[in-house]
């Protein structure tokens, strides 16, 4: 008998045991070669969690607590610039009061404030401004917005400006853009979409008062669409509106020169057009509100909000300090930490005190404005690169000797966000796509190159390239297909071919 090697394993939650054990022919010839334990120093809540699923560990959370520290070392380190910076400029002194004091100075500081964005304020309370500014600078988003303009951010207000101007709806926005061919469909405030929605349920409920009711208004708030869809059937028994005819006016268009599908989307979007202007049938109407009720529900709430405000504060010409005082003078007891603005509306309303309190104060200099400004309160530093993360490609690197010891070198491969590596894995995936007939037995595409049945029909056959060109240009541009999809563009019926 030979000797068998053995790993025992004893999994727990707090602790793993292992032993490896040598089992000879004979207890003699047996041994424990090693033996141990790791145990995980759970505490109690840790342990509850782990045994929950959940996986937050000790170093995630260690984690957010040193990523506190650091964002509170930062602001320190900015306030005590922003103090130098002022002393320097003789705006303040080392007796100077910077903060609330004595009765009734509770919201003294944002009377300040907002008084500051209109009218004289003396240099120390204007000092006591820019420390509370420094202390709250508003969120500064990354994203970007769905077209071709390089650093052009979600934060601006260029759509929202225009349906304010020209006093139309997401709706009818989009319905002029593709009517010109233009497909790509931009991001819209909440509260625009929430305006559409209103004014759809307004003119509608004209024709359909018994359908429309204040009831039924208040049971489809913050549905989405399959809840919104349900809802009309279950209390109205009729289902949304399918879009299986197209306007013959769309299909006439020369200005349109999009696919059929795509043709569907502008018949939606003139639904959506025409809702706030004149009649639709009802099972329209439910389709149009159950849209823009998808849109709602898909849009991000709490960068919604902040968007909002920012908004709020555009068309009413008012800057925070002013926005939020006036809500402590409507209730003293209104909470104010949770709102939050985006770090341009902090910039703006820094311009138009700067720029106010610059006419009465000489001491304000532009050289002191770009100190306080750009090096002070609102630096931003650049995000880590993150260049060495990118691997060498494993088909051309090199090894070379430096300094004693051997380094690769060699082209960096594509990361995944490349649309080079995008086309690659489009092509790859559609290399490896079988279409066959329902029942036939499933191979791949090493086994099968064109399989026929008895009758000489193709049983199952990979992709040629007029075929596979075809679904490249799709992909490209729709990111993802259903298989029935891809069956009716190839010319297949779903109900005969599977992939």
């Amino acid at each position: 008998m030979k000797q068998k090697t053995i790993l025992g394993l004893d999994l727990g939650t707090t602790s793993i045991g292992w032993a490896h054990v040598i089992e000879g022919e004979t207890f003699d010839k047996s041994e424990i070669k090693q033996i141990g334990v790791r145990v995980n120093p759970l505490t109690v809540d840790e342990q509850t969690n782990f045994e929950k699923g959940k996986s937050i560990t000790t170093n995630a959370d260690r984690t957010l607590k040193r990523s506190a520290r650091r964002s509170l070392d930062r602001f320190k380190l900015r306030r005590e610039n922003l103090s130098d910076a002022l002393l320097k400029a003789g705006i303040i002194s080392q007796e100077t009061l910077l903060a609330e004091n004595g009765k009734n100075t509770t919201f003294e500081t944002w009377n300040i404030r907002s008084n500051a964005a209109s009218s004289r304020v003396e240099l120390n309370e204007l000092a006591r401004v820019f420390f509370a500014i420094n202390k709250k600078r508003g969120y500064k988003s990354s994203r970007k917005v769905k077209n071709d303009d390089e650093g052009k951010s979600v934060d601006g207000m260029g759509i929202a400006k225009m349906l304010y101007e020209e006093r139309i709806t997401p709706g009818e926005f989009v319905f002029s853009r593709l009517i010109k061919g233009v497909k790509t469909i931009p991001d819209f405030y909440r509260s625009d979409l929430k305006v559409e929605f209103d004014k759809v349920w307004s003119t509608q409920r004209q024709f359909y008062p018994e359908i429309l009711t204040e009831d039924f208004y208040l049971q489809l708030q913050g549905k989405g669409q399959k809840a919104t869809a349900i809802l009309f059937y279950k209390t109205y028994n009729f289902n949304t509106a399918e879009i299986k005819d197209i306007d013959d006016s769309l299909k006439n268009a020369q200005t349109i020169k999009l696919h059929a599908r795509d043709l569907k989307k502008v018949q939606a979007y003139k639904w959506r057009a025409m809702a706030v202007k004149e009649q639709l049938t009802k099972d329209q109407v439910a389709y149009v509100l159950t849209e823009i009720n998808n849109n709602l529900n898909s849009s991000s709430g709490y960068l919604g909000a902040i968007s909002d405000r920012s908004k709020e504060l555009y068309f009413n010409k008012e800057t925070i300090g002013q926005y939020l005082f006036s809500q402590l003078q409507q209730n003293r007891h209104k909470p104010l930490k949770k709102q939050v603005f985006y770090r341009q509306d902090y910039l703006d309303e820094f311009e138009t005190i700067w720029s106010k309190q610059s006419e009465f104060h000489p001491e304000l200099t532009l050289n002191l404005k770009e100190e306080i400004r750009d090096i002070i309160i609102f630096y931003q530093r650049k995000l880590k690169s993150q260049k060495d993360l990118v691997s060498i490609c494993e088909f051309e690197e090199k090894e070379i000797l430096v300094n004693g010891n051997i380094k690769l070198i060699g082209p960096k491969v594509a990361p995944k966000s490349s649309p080079i590596f995008q086309e690659f894995k489009i092509w790859q995936n559609l290399s490896n796509v079988l279409i066959k007939k329902a029942g036939s037995k499933r191979r791949t595409v090493k086994t099968v190159v064109n399989k026929t049945d008895d009758l000489g029909q193709p049983e199952i056959f990979a992709l040629g390239m007029e075929e596979k060109s075809l679904l490249f240009e799709e992909l490209n541009i729709k990111g993802n297909f259903k298989s029935s999809a891809i069956l009716g563009l190839l010319g297949c019926k779903p109900s005969e071919f599977e992939m």
